[in-house]
């Protein structure tokens, strides 16, 4: 299935691309004589020149749906402000939006189909690790520039290629490496892992692991489950009985469940308990059966709940995508967002923007494509602010990640608030490649 977003709208009651010119016309006209020709120049070159086509790879299908359903809404909402404001460089994006169902395979399939047939400049959007790893080497082939929304090590661990960027996201290395000290001083040193068994999921089991030894702490326990999973009431009885912490990190349409059957396992009697906010992702943490999460933790990358301390950039991003207080859609407030990820599109979306821009990228050639890779390695920083609601990042292009900050919260009376907020230093690590000596 196909979507095409651009600036002059679709639906009902939709201007046509003619209709907005003739109206320029008229208005061009009107400019003459009142002397405001320069001020609509940019404006006929935005809505008359050849779009930016961004090709939007989102899982609308398959275990990474959730996610992919508010990807796109936070998409979209980023598209209209950067058309409305005279697009990039002059030029309106184009959206053309592919399911690849979170699959590697399709996924792979899907970035071709951006090339070859739909002629895009970019594709933006995957989250699903594995889904990641089955399209970045296709996009290598086809040096299509690749901006993805996941967290895991894949980018930052120098395995993809040249071509694939996660600048507006971080990575699982970088936010357990932050939060373990705080983890180790506040809740436990013995913890148990219960985690996805993939990429992503691997991810979080070797660099945590790592992080916590170097508190003087020990994973004594490792429970892999398969993401498809969706009856979990067999893997807590493996939890050891002297675990201090159970440290939980589960994706895919299972989450609530697996929440649920946790809680009816530990009851009242039980260890710390410190989740990564996957596990309940568009879930609503007032949910019957959930009422044993009060006073455990979670890390979020942005904090659901506006906190009392909101920036005006928060304030100014959830009106955009259309989230209330709560992290929840303003139309229906059962209906509730993947808040702590969905921003990584939004900010990618207008990294993708200055990239572009500070290249003079023209045309989707070799030379413009050369030209777009080198100008977003040689980003350093981006500042907080609308474009980037959820905080400041420093950008290294040699391995081609972010670094921010982290949040951990408390669950208190059924929301989450936030007790500590990591520092961008804490986080930092060695970079483990160079992406800047390959090829292009």
């Amino acid at each position: 299935m196909k979507q095409r977003t651009n600036s002059s709208g679709t639906g009902k009651g939709a201007r046509t691309r003619r209709t907005i010119l003739k109206g320029i016309g008229g208005l061009a006209g009107a400019g003459v004589a009142t002397g405001l020709m320069p001020g609509l120049t940019r404006y006929i070159q935005a809505q008359s020149a050849e779009p930016i086509r961004i090709g939007f790879q989102v899982h609308r299908t398959g275990i990474g749906a959730s996610y992919g359903r508010w990807y796109e809404a936070v998409t979209n909402a980023a598209v209209k402000l950067i058309n409305d404001a005279g697009g990039i460089s002059g030029r309106p994006i184009e959206l053309i939006a592919e399911d690849d169902g979170t699959d590697p395979k399709r996924g792979a399939e899907v970035v071709e189909k951006f090339a070859t047939q739909h002629n895009c400049d970019v594709v933006f959007g995957t989250l699903f690790s594995h889904v990641v790893i089955g399209s970045a080497p296709r996009a290598g082939e086809l040096k299509m520039p690749y901006f993805v929304v996941s967290e895991g090590h894949h980018v930052a661990s120098g395995t993809l290629n040249r071509y694939v960027f996660q600048p507006g996201i971080t990575d699982v290395k970088s936010q357990v490496s932050s939060l373990a000290p705080w983890i180790g001083s506040n809740l436990g040193k013995k913890v148990a892992m219960i985690f996805p068994d993939f990429a992503f999921g691997h991810d979080h089991r070797d660099y945590f692991s790592a992080a916590i030894a170097k508190q003087g702490g020990e994973v004594i326990s490792l429970l892999p489950i398969p993401p498809t999973e969706t009856s979990f009431t067999k893997y807590f009885p493996q939890i050891p009985a002297d675990a201090e912490v159970v440290y939980h990190v589960m994706v895919g349409p299972g989450v609530l469940t697996f929440v649920k059957e946790m809680g009816d396992h530990f009851g009242s009697n039980r260890p710390q308990i410190f989740g990564f906010i996957d596990s309940l992702e568009a879930v609503d943490i007032a949910s019957p059966g959930l009422e044993f999460l009060e006073g455990t933790y979670f890390w979020e990358a942005y904090p659901r709940y506006a906190q009392a301390n909101q920036t005006d950039a928060d304030k100014f991003y959830r009106n955009a995508v259309g989230v209330d207080a709560n992290g929840a859609s303003v139309s229906d407030p059962k209906d509730i967002s993947t808040y702590s990820h969905m921003f990584g599109c939004w900010e990618t979306l207008y990294v993708i923007k200055q990239a572009i821009e500070a290249s003079g990228y023209s045309s989707p050639d070799a030379a413009n494509k050369k030209a777009l890779i080198e100008a977003t390695e040689a980003m350093t920083e981006f500042p907080e602010g609308n474009e980037h609601p959820q905080g400041r990042k420093v950008f290294n292009g040699k391995i081609h990640q972010s670094f921010g900050h982290q949040s951990i919260s408390k669950v208190e009376g059924g929301k989450l608030n936030v007790v500590h907020r990591t520092e961008i230093e804490d986080g930092l690590y060695e970079p483990e490649a160079d992406y800047t000596t390959q090829p292009l």
